[in-house]
């Protein structure tokens, strides 16, 4: 058989030991891998090759993606997708592997439905917000690269007795602030999941400024977009020089965990050891309570995905 990966939507540490391990372990079976160049936008306009060692040696230190990805609203016109559907068929391409997100997904669905693909997804995304699986390719890196930043911030915010608005990624999922602020030990967090309730936690930081706290570290996850608003709260309400710091992008990249290179390779033999096994699959590899399993792509997107109640009871919001 041959096989092809391609990356789609957000970059995320660990997309290389992914595709590494897809490669490796394609070639192992004695199957033909083959790599698709930036996403969806190159599977229109056939930036496909046939994978050789030397393309995927030495990646598994870098971030990003070495195949690169892409967003594409080019996608969702049929035109383009008869084009994509055109080119794996040129190259004879028997299944396809496609590590992103949500939105990655939803493409995927379209393109299922249309047409006698063989598909697998392999949840990728710092977010954390998909449906069905505890954890997403790339986390642990971003939640390292904030907690990094957090420390950082704590040492000058206790040295000049400042509040620090921290805000972090995570589109409209809670997840990275919620656990940022559970690991870093933050007095305030904000994400969407839950109503911040303003009037418990002044009175706790009252207090506790009043008996010699000196700083204050706030999380807000940018879906809230509440990092404006609890800024002005804490420097004209409660008296605290503050300082807003986003940490953006930074979030996405960086050389990848241990543990995000292993979930990685766990990912993608999964997802190859499926595509031997299926001719019209529309599955997505999802990992839950330390096992790895699949999940129809309707079901993935068709769901919201919560954050853990358990963590979501850890935070100080909620008292």
């Amino acid at each position: 058989m041959a096989l092809a990966v391609m990356c789609s939507g957000g970059d995320a540490p660990g997309m290389n030991a992914a595709v590494k391990k897809f490669v490796d372990y394609t070639q192992k079976r004695g199957e033909r891998p083959f790599l698709i160049y930036d996403g969806l936008e190159g599977l229109i306009d056939g930036r496909i090759k046939e994978a050789e060692f030397a393309d995927v040696a030495g990646i598994l230190h870098r971030g990003g993606s070495i195949i690169r990805s892409s967003r594409s609203k080019r996608f969702y016109e049929a035109k383009y997708r008869k084009m994509a559907h055109d080119n794996l068929k040129r190259y004879g391409i028997d299944g396809l592997v496609v590590l992103g997100g949500d939105g990655s997904f939803r493409a995927m669905e379209r393109f299922w439905e249309e047409y006698d693909i063989n598909f697998v997804g392999i949840p990728t995304t710092i977010d954390n917000d998909i449906y069905g699986t505890e954890y997403c390719l790339g986390v642990d890196t971003a939640l390292n690269t904030i907690r990094e930043a957090l420390d950082k911030i704590y040492d000058t915010a206790s040295t000049f007795n400042r509040a620090f608005v921290v805000e972090v990624m995570g589109r409209d999922c809670g997840y990275l602030a919620a656990i940022s602020a559970i690991s870093s030990g933050a007095e305030i967090c904000i994400i969407p999941e839950v109503d911040f309730n303003r009037a418990v936690v002044e009175k706790r930081l009252r207090y506790e400024l009043e008996n010699g706290r000196r700083y204050i570290l706030a999380i807000v996850a940018e879906g809230t977009g509440m990092t404006q608003e609890i800024a002005r709260w804490l420097s004209d309400d409660m008296g605290m020089d503050t300082r807003i710091t986003i940490l953006g992008h930074i979030q996405r990249g960086g050389i990848p965990s241990s543990f995000d290179r292993m979930m990685g390779f766990e990912f993608a033999i999964q997802a190859v050891e499926h595509l031997l096994g299926s001719k019209n699959s529309n599955k997505v590899v999802v990992w839950n309570e330390g096992s790895f399993g699949l999940l129809d792509i309707e079901t993935v997107v068709n769901n919201k995905n919560r954050v853990n109640p358990y963590h979501l009871s850890m935070l100080n919001v909620l008292d």
